[in-house]
C-alpha cells in the first residue's frame, strides 16, 4: 500500500523568500552570540584570532549551506533531510535520522530553549519567577515545579498555538521576531562603535591574565583554536532549520537555496559585527574577565547604558530565545509528519487541517514531548550526547551529494553545489574532525549519542514489520 496523499495529508507552499529566511535566521541567532565572545576570547588570545574563527566557522556552515542547497532543490519535500536520508541510504537509516531528531535532539532543543526564555523572562522580572510549588523526588532526582517551569510550559504551548495556523502566518510571526533580533544586534555594534568611547587600539592587545572563569582550554594554539571553533559553530548551529520546511516553501527550486545562503551571509555579517564592536569597546583582558555567569554583551551594553543594561540583555536573550523556540517547533513538527506518511509513525500524524493545512496533530505531540523534556530536566544531558548525533547527520546527508551525483547524473538540478566537489568535501573533512574531537573530548557523551541513535533501530523494526501486517490485512 503507497503511502496516503490527500487534501487531508498534503502541506501547501505558504512561505516566501523572506519567510524562508527569517526562519533559518531566528533558529541561528539563540545565545551564542551574547555569550561565546569570552570563551572564544580566553581560547585564542587575541581578537584578531577570535574574528577569524567566527568568519572561518561561518564560511564552514555556509558550505553545508550550498551542499544542502543542490540536494532541497532537488528533492523539495517536507522534513527535506529525513527524505533526503532515506532515498541515499535507505528506509532504516531515514527512520533512524527521523527517531533521531523528533524524540531526542531537536525535542530536548526546544525544551533547552524554552527553559531558557524563563530563566530570562525572570531576570528581566528581577527574579519573581523564583517560587516553586513542589518538587517531586523520582529515583532521587530533584524535580522542582515553579512558575519557572510553568512558563516554560506556556512557551511551548504558545508557539505550537501559533503554528497551527497556516504557514504563512507562522513565517510571518518568524519575519517579525527574526526582524527584531537583527535590530537588537545591529543596535549594540552600531551603539558600541559610535556612543561607548571605545577605542580601536582594543583590537591590536591580546589577553594578558584574564580570569577565564570556566574555560577548559585556555593555552592557545591548535587546542584553543580548536575549541573556540567549536564554540562559533555551536553559534552558528541551526543553519539547515528551513530544510525542514521544504514541501512548504514557495518556489523551492529557487527559493530553498537563496534562503540557505542568504541567512548564512546575514548571521556572519552580524556576527563579526557584534563581535568587533565587543573589542572595541573593552581589552581583550576585560572581556576575560567577564563573570561565566555574566555575558560580554551585557557588559559592553552596560557601558552605553548604565545599570539598565542587565534589563535590557535579558530582553533580549528572552527574545532571541522565544523566536528560536518558534522556529524550531514550526520545522521539527514536520519530521513526524513525514514518517507518519511513509507509514514509520503513527498514522494520524500524517493529517493536516483542512482548513490551515498545517500537521496540527504533529505539533501537538511534539509541543507535548518537549514539554516532558523540559520537566523532567533531562534535556541538557539529551542535547549534549545528540551533538555527536547530528554532526554525524549532518554528514551524512551532505555526503550524499555524491551519491545523487552519481545514482541520478541526468536528474535536473535547479541549483548546482557552488565549488563542487571541493565544498562538500571540505564541510565533510571538518565534520569528521567535529566528530573525531568531540568522541575524544567527551566519551560518555558520545557514547550515550551513539546509544540514542541505535535504539532507533529495534523501533524501526516495530513500525516496519506493524507496516508490513497492514498491507497484508
Amino acid at each position: 500500500m503507497k503511502p496516503e496523499t490527500s487534501k487531508h495529508t498534503d502541506l501547501i507552499r505558504g512561505l516566501g523568500l523572506t519567510a524562508a529566511i527569517a526562519v533559518n535566521v531566528a533558529n541561528i541567532i539563540g545565545t551564542g552570540v551574547f555569550l561565546k565572545a569570552r570563551v572564544i576570547t580566553c581560547n585564542v588570545g587575541t581578537p584578531g584570532k577570535a574574528l577569524t574563527v567566527w568568519l572561518v566557522a561561518g564560511l564552514l556552515s555556509l558550505a553545508g549551506a550550498l551542499t544542502y542547497a543542490e540536494l532541497l532543490a532537488m528533492f523539495p519535500r517536507a522534513a527535506g533531510e529525513y527524505g533526503i536520508m532515506r532515498d541515499a541510504y535507505g528506509r532504516p537509516w531515514g527512520f533512524i535520522y527521523g527517531w533521531t531528531q523528533f524524540a531526542i535532539a531537536r525535542s530536548a532543543s526546544a525544551a533547552a530553549l524554552a527553559v531558557g526564555f524563563a530563566i530570562f523572562l525572570n531576570d528581566f522580572l528581577g527574579g519573581v519567577l523564583n517560587h516553586v510549588y513542589f518538587t517531586l523526588h523520582p529515583a532521587g532526582y530533584d524535580l522542582p515545579f515553579g512558575r519557572l517551569q510553568l512558563v516554560a510550559l506556556l512557551a511551548i504551548g504558545i508557539t505550537v498555538i501559533i503554528n497551527c495556523a497556516a504557514v504563512r502566518f507562522s513565517g510571518g510571526v518568524a519575519t517579525f521576531l527574526t526582524a527584531i533580533k537583527v535590530l537588537l544586534l545591529i543596535g549594540i555594534g552600531v551603539g558600541a562603535f559610535f556612543y561607548s568611547g571605545g577605542d580601536w587600539s582594543h583590537l591590536s592587545q591580546a589577553n594578558a591574565g584574564g580570569a577565564c572563569a570556566k574555560v577548559a582550554i585556555t593555552t592557545g594554539g591548535f587546542a584553543g583554536f580548536a575549541a573556540a571553533m567549536l564554540g562559533a559553530l555551536w553559534a552558528y548551529d541551526g543553519w539547515n532549520n528551513v530544510t525542514f520546511l521544504a514541501g512548504e516553501v514557495k518556489n523551492p527550486e529557487r527559493n530553498l537555496p537563496l534562503g540557505l545562503i542568504i541567512s548564512m551571509f546575514l548571521v556572519m555579517g552580524l556576527y563579526l559585527l557584534v563581535n568587533s564592536s565587543y573589542y572595541h569597546v573593552l581589552t581583550p583582558t576585560q572581556i576575560a574577565n567577564v563573570a561565566a555567569s555574566s555575558s560580554v554583551a551585557a557588559e559592553v551594553v552596560r557601558r552605553l547604558l548604565g545599570s539598565v543594561a542587565v534589563t535590557l540583555i535579558a530582553a533580549a536573550m528572552m527574545t532571541s530565545s522565544f523566536g528560536a523556540l518558534h522556529a524550531s517547533i514550526l520545522a521539527t513538527s514536520r519530521v513526524p509528519y513525514a514518517m507518519a506518511r511513509d507509514r514509520l509513525f503513527f498514522q494520524g500524524l500524517a493529517k493536516v487541517s483542512p482548513r490551515t493545512h498545517v500537521p496540527i496533530r504533529s505539533l501537538v505531540v511534539l509541543g507535548v514531548w518537549s514539554s516532558v523534556l523540559a520537566l523532567s530536566g533531562s534535556f541538557d544531558m539529551l542535547t549534549d550526547s545528540a551533538i555527536f548525533a547530528l554532526t554525524l547527520f549532518y554528514a551524512f546527508v551532505a555526503g550524499s551529494v555524491f551519491i545523487f551525483r552519481r545514482r541520478l547524473p541526468d536528474t535536473h538540478r535547479p541549483y548546482r553545489t557552488w565549488g563542487y566537489p571541493v565544498v562538500p568535501i571540505i564541510f565533510l573533512v571538518v565534520n569528521v574532525w567535529l566528530i573525531a574531537t568531540t568522541i575524544w573530548n567527551t566519551p560518555k557523551q558520545s557514547a550515550i549519542g551513539l546509544g540514542l541513535i541505535l535504539i532507533g533501530l529495534p523501533v524501526y523494526l516495530i513500525w516496519s514489520k506493524r507496516d508490513r501486517s497492514m498491507n497484508e490485512k
